[in-house]
């Protein structure tokens, strides 16, 4: 996946700038290499990126490509979040061999995610499933459904389509009711501060309405101090004149979870992501963060006397 994002970004920027030479750089994140644990346990998002920021602080690469999910709020200095594409469909996929829909799986189903936002959705909506963690490439999580390990798996729609994985899966299904992840079906392009053809480039491949969208989200991220431990949902989208956002903070098991959604004209709506998260905080957000945080994939962690 990261490699379709490499050489689309590299594509777009050929045809913007026929005369700039882009060169592919490969590399492969800690959060690529650790496949035997959740990634709230080694770090989170940041594994997925810290490798390419510092080839880019190092003075081994000009520009980087993230999934804009995996990129942390925090940026490190000397760099910049300076472009987000176009957003493409933020949908979660329902994926099996035997089962039509989410609806169909019996009681007791094994479900597979990696995701704590995935897992605190689909537990309040069937507390009754078996939901365990999922990881490895896309591939590698597609053998273990088809090998029977899971009944059910749960991916972005995003991801399976631009890799044109999807007619491959006997029964999928779109979930509507699950809220994206910040950032989710949007590129991420970071770069070195104060130059300037970078700067050019960037703006070139900028989606001003998905970049605002996601600002927001990453505000909220950022105010409520949230991260990859913590099972939280966040989604803005502009509709005409009008940004609406949505967010929901719960317990992994769905048991306990708090949502909200607020809706501005879109020239009013650069303070909503915080204005979202301090809602949220007077209604107890930050107690139920740390009740969630103290209570995720404990089956990882020794007991402590």
């Amino acid at each position: 996946m990261a490699l379709w994002q490499a050489y689309h970004i590299e594509a777009r920027i050929k045809s913007l700038f026929p005369k700039v030479e882009v060169v592919i750089s490969k590399m492969t994140s800690k959060g690529d290499q650790i496949l035997d644990k959740p990634l709230a346990l080694i770090g989170g998002k940041g594994h997925f990126t810290k490798e390419l920021e510092d080839a880019m602080l190092e003075g081994r690469a000009n520009l980087a490509v993230h999934s804009l999910k995996d990129v942390p709020s925090f940026i490190p200095k000397g760099l910049k979040l300076a472009a987000v594409t176009k957003r493409e469909d933020q949908s979660d996929l329902f994926l099996s061999h035997n089962y039509e829909s989410f609806e169909a799986l019996p009681e007791g189903a094994v479900v597979g995610t990696t995701s704590l936002r995935r897992r605190m959705q689909l537990l309040a909506k069937r507390p009754d499933l078996n939901v365990k963690d999922l990881r490895g490439n896309v591939n590698t999580r597609l053998r273990k459904l088809k090998e029977g390990q899971y009944d059910a798996i749960i991916l972005a729609y995003i991801g399976l389509h631009r890799l044109d994985l999807i007619k491959d899966i006997p029964y999928t299904q779109k979930l509507e009711f699950m809220i994206p992840p910040m950032g989710q079906a949007a590129l991420g392009i970071e770069i070195l501060e104060n130059d300037p053809l970078l700067e050019k480039v960037a703006a070139a491949l900028n989606d001003e309405e998905t970049f605002l969208c996601t600002q927001l989200e990453r505000d909220f991220i950022a105010k409520i101090g949230a991260g990859c431990s913590a099972p939280v949902a966040v989604n803005a989208v502009i509709k005409g004149d009008t940004l609406t956002m949505r967010a929901l903070i719960g317990l992994v098991d769905g048991s306990k979870i708090l949502e909200e959604s607020k809706s501005v004209p879109v020239d009013e709506a650069r303070n909503l992501g915080v204005e979202l998260a301090d809602s949220m905080i007077t209604q107890g957000a930050l107690e139920l963060l740390k009740e969630a945080q103290e209570s995720a994939f404990k089956e990882y962690r020794p007991d402590r006397i």
